[in-house]
């Protein structure tokens, strides 16, 4: 991250400080009492991050026939390969080293792991044990090296879709084991999908409580005309960051295809006894594919699940960060900051009373290292915590 940027970064931080401080003594006293500024008594600071699982899965949906499923691995997994995680985890490094947040909940962290081509994985389960990119281990491989600046750890990790099929991943027709009845296929490819909360290590925030589950309304997609379900769920953790008072975070991935499922999902998270419900303050950070203005039509339904259930936005919209329309990430293979034209990645409460917004950055709008670290852009706020 260049000098020019962090001099900005920091520029902008002290101007939405000061800003903040008044807006707060202005019309919340007892907000401002309680502390606040950056990594301040009474204060905690929260990002969540897409990681961008690699690749567009969908010409693996609805594949016709297997020949036309090995085929759409193949492609996934070049993608894969082209979108580099190990270059691209230094640039999500940077960024979440630069904000210094107490608490991260990451989306899409991917696990990819092959074995010999077999048809089998598609009739029993997936079962491919050879690590090719593990995006937990390379994060945070970044996050910890060296002794300076933050370090973090994570404190759940929560299983979600996974999924293992043969793969032409050279593109090559008639070098496969066509007699197994795999046409073209060299290889296994086998996609695990994770969300994970990470706590930064030291004596500020302190975490217990870790839970996770997965969400009781799923989608299910044809994949050789059998169901696929597509295992989405949620991560939390009970915390307190110096003298705060204690709150219940979560980190979530709503459904991406469906609207339907989507605010089912949400619904789920808000109702009573929910994942999203807790006698302390909720903190609500993640991927929820909805907004209440940036998108139109259903794809707002699970926005005004949350808002119906009293949550409220604690974040910002300006810039928007989703999404790239390039499945491609590198410098030039047509994502372009243009095409963040709506909001889906936000930071919510259901105690606005409690909970306030000092200030929020968007992180990620540009390319480094010759590739955007993902195809959202990250999210940051910095939230006052009343006593």
């Amino acid at each position: 991250m260049s000098s020019t940027y962090t001099d900005k970064l920091a520029w902008r931080r002290r101007l939405a400080a000061v800003v903040a401080v008044l807006a707060i003594t202005l019309v919340t006293p007892g907000a401002a009492r309680a502390g606040g500024g950056h990594h301040g008594n009474g204060n905690v600071d929260v990002m969540t991050r897409n990681l961008y699982l690699g690749a567009d899965l969908t010409p693996a949906i609805g594949a016709p026939s297997l020949e036309a499923l090995v085929a759409a691995d193949g492609q996934i997994l070049r993608e894969v390969t082209a979108n580099d995680f190990p270059v691209r985890a230094k640039g999500l490094a940077s960024e979440i080293r630069a904000e210094r947040p107490d608490l991260v909940g990451l989306q899409e962290v991917a696990l990819w792991r092959t074995a010999p081509p077999s048809i089998v994985p598609l009739l029993t389960g997936p079962s491919a044990t050879t690590v090719r990119y593990d995006y937990l281990q390379e994060l945070l491989a970044n996050l910890n090296h060296g002794r300076g600046g933050p370090h973090y750890e994570a404190v759940v990790v929560q299983p979600e879709f996974d999924f293992e099929a043969p793969a032409d991943e050279n593109g090559e027709p008639g070098d496969g084991p066509a007699a197994q009845g795999i046409p073209n296929a060299e290889i296994n490819a086998r996609l695990t999908m994770r969300d994970v909360i990470l706590a930064r290590v030291g004596a500020r925030v302190h975490t217990w409580n870790p839970q996770s589950g997965h969400f009781a309304t799923l989608l299910e997609v044809p994949i050789l005309g059998k169901p696929v379900t597509i295992v989405r769920g949620w991560t939390s953790v009970d915390a307190s960051v110096d003298a705060s008072r204690p709150f219940h975070f979560v980190n979530t991935h709503l459904e991406s295809y469906n609207p339907l499922v989507r605010a089912a999902q949400a619904g789920e998270l808000a109702a009573p006894g929910g994942s999203a419900t807790s006698k302390s303050p909720v903190i609500l950070v993640g991927d929820l594919n909805s907004d209440d203005n940036t998108v139109a039509g259903a794809d707002r339904l699970a926005y005004e699940t949350l808002q119906k259930a009293g949550f409220v936005e604690r974040s910002t919209d300006k810039p928007l960060g989703c999404c790239l329309k390039s499945s491609l990430l590198a410098a030039g293979a047509g994502g372009s900051v243009s095409d963040f034209d709506h909001q889906v990645d936000h930071v919510m409460t259901n105690d606005p009373r409690h909970v306030a917004l000092w200030w929020s950055d968007v992180t990620g709008l540009l390319p480094v290292n010759g590739f955007w670290d993902s195809d959202h852009a990250g999210l940051f706020s910095s939230l006052g915590l009343g006593r």
